[in-house]
């Protein structure tokens, strides 16, 4: 399983913006799905975006038009592009590849923090 590593969480102010990267140990294009889940303070992990292996993007309903995914294979590294965030926005981060159809062929990073006051 590949090994990811999430960095570009902070504290941003609503309206502001910040970009996630998720560094994976083996190559990024070769997984069915890569994406980004998000944990709010008390709250169960939920699904924000994904990417197939042909790159076709899905999104949850809260932050279409204002998040984007994305990857660089040449860097082994995905992306969250998050602009015009909202405090509800707030939580932990984590990406995720999942190999197979099966979301136990998944691999998790350990998460980045991101904070949105008002």
């Amino acid at each position: 399983q590949a090994q990811l590593v999430e960095s570009g969480g902070g504290d941003v102010q609503t309206g502001g913006s910040l970009r996630l990267s998720c560094v994976a140990s083996q190559n990024i294009a070769s997984p069915k799905f890569v994406g980004w889940y998000r944990q709010g303070p008390g709250d169960q992990r939920d699904f924000v975006a994904s990417l197939t292996r042909a790159d076709v993007a899905d999104y949850a309903d809260s932050v279409k038009g204002r998040f984007t995914i994305s990857r660089d294979n040449a860097k082994n590294t995905l992306y969250l592009q998050m602009d015009s965030l909202k405090p509800e926005d707030t939580g932990v981060y984590y990406c995720y590849s999942q190999s197979g159809f099966s979301i136990t062929s998944r691999s998790w990073g350990q998460g980045t923090k991101v904070t949105v006051s008002s």
